[in-house]
C-alpha cells in the first residue's frame, strides 16, 4: 500500500486508523468549513464535498510547502449531523453547544460521514459517503450543561462525539457504523 497522509485535525480520525493498523502522517488542508454553505446539493453529497475539499487542500498545501507526496494518497474526511433534514453544524460556543444537544435530545438524527482518496501523483480521486441514524434519550438539562461547560463539544459535528457520550452513559442507540 501506498504511503497515507490524512487530511484531518481529528483525534478520532487519527485514533481510527491506528486502531485499524494503518501507518499515516498528517497533513494539515488549510480548509475552513464554517464559512461554507452547501448550497443545492444533498447532505451526502457536502459531506463528501467537503472530505474532497480537505484532501485537495492538504494535497496542494503540501505541494506548495515542498513536500514530495509522490504516489501516496490523500485523505479526507468530514462529518456531518442532519435533523428534520437540516445540517447542525458545529457549535460556536458553550451556550450553541448546549441549544445542538437539546435539538438532538429525546429524538432522531443522521450522522454523514464523507470521505474522499485521492492519489497524489496523479489526482484521481475517490468520494463517497456512509450514514448512520442516531437516536438520543432524555439527556437532561443538568448533564447538557455540565458537558457544554467542559467544552467536550469543540470542533465537534451536531456538538458530541458518538463514542465519548457513550462511554459516558449517555441514552443513545445508532444504526449502522459508529
Amino acid at each position: 500500500m501506498s504511503k497515507l497522509y490524512l487530511a484531518s485535525k481529528s483525534p478520532r480520525r487519527r485514533e481510527l486508523l491506528a486502531q485499524h493498523g494503518f501507518d499515516f502522517e498528517v497533513l494539515e488542508s488549510g480548509v475552513d468549513d464554517a464559512v461554507m454553505e452547501p448550497g443545492g446539493v444533498t447532505p451526502g453529497q457536502w459531506a463528501a464535498a467537503l472530505a474532497y475539499l480537505k484532501a485537495a487542500g492538504a494535497r496542494q498545501r503540501a505541494e506548495f510547502d515542498g513536500v514530495c507526496l509522490g504516489g501516496a494518497t490523500v485523505l479526507g474526511a468530514d462529518t456531518i449531523v442532519v435533523k428534520r433534514g437540516r445540517i447542525v453544524g458545529q457549535a460556536y460556543n458553550e451556550p450553541d453547544a448546549e441549544r445542538m444537544i437539546e435539538l438532538l435530545e429525546n429524538g432522531e438524527h443522521e450522522v454523514i460521514t464523507g470521505i474522499a482518496l485521492i492519489d497524489a501523483a496523479t489526482g484521481r480521486r475517490s468520494l463517497w459517503s456512509d450514514r448512520a441514524r442516531v437516536s438520543v434519550g432524555e439527556v437532561g438539562a443538568e448533564r447538557i450543561r455540565a458537558y457544554a461547560a467542559s467544552g467536550g463539544w469543540r470542533g465537534k459535528a451536531g456538538a458530541y462525539n458518538l463514542a465519548e457520550r457513550l462511554a459516558e452513559g449517555w441514552p443513545i442507540q445508532y444504526e449502522g457504523d459508529p
